[in-house]
């Protein structure tokens, strides 16, 4: 075939913004009402909380298992971005703390809709392991900031920080594990500050005292 007949390609299309506006609505509004009423929840509800009709539901979201998915997924990228927003406005060790005490909301929110996430095919395990790389790059990012500052020792594993605080996924059951998990976060922090600040700290102290005799 002559390259003059072949039609060149179009660029793709972007999601308009009223489609864009309408999946955000159909997700907040399913986060809610998945939370509520679990698996069982009504899509047409869903659709008419969000103020649109049950074809844009499903335009968006075919199935039931998509949608679930979906609410769980948006989660996962709302915290991701977090980490980046953190970044930039935080200084690293403050950034780092900010985004692990959100993980932490994230892990309470997912614990509300975990009746609905077992609901889909391959259960919330599926839905899990498909979020892990996102949240394990966005935790050990943050670590390495704040090592690379100066604010973490230069010895520090960020995979520590990730496998402590991925602990509280196992300790949801027990009551004020929320408290527990915030305690640990501090923990961690203080336990892996850069030598340095505590000897600077250290100095200080000593001046105010010998000023003080």
């Amino acid at each position: 075939m002559s390259k003059k007949n072949v039609a060149p390609a179009l660029p793709a299309r972007k999601p308009r913004a009223d489609a864009e506006r309408n999946r955000g609505r159909i997700l907040e509004v399913a986060k809610k009402v998945f939370t509520r009423d679990g698996a069982a929840a009504s899509l047409d509800d869903i659709a008419r909380q969000a103020g649109i009709g049950p074809g844009t539901l499903y335009r968006h979201f075919p199935t039931r298992d998509d949608l679930i998915g979906a609410v769980y997924r948006n989660e996962v990228e709302k915290l991701a971005e977090a980490a980046q927003r953190f970044a930039a406005t935080l200084t690293p060790i403050e950034a780092l703390r900010s985004w692990m005490l959100l993980f932490i909301d994230h892990v309470s929110a997912k614990k509300l809709i975990l009746p609905a996430m077992d609901s889909v095919k391959g259960g919330a395990v599926s839905l899990l392991e498909g979020s892990r790389s996102v949240i394990h790059t966005a935790f050990t990012a943050s670590v390495q900031r704040a090592i690379a500052s100066g604010d973490l020792r230069a010895d520090t594993e960020p995979e520590d920080f990730v496998r402590a605080l991925i602990g509280v996924f196992y300790m949801t059951s027990q009551p004020g594990w929320e408290a527990s998990a915030r305690r640990l976060v501090e923990i961690l922090i203080a336990g892996s500050r850069a030598a340095a600040v505590g000897s600077r700290a250290g100095v200080v102290n000593r001046r105010r005292a010998v000023g003080n005799l």
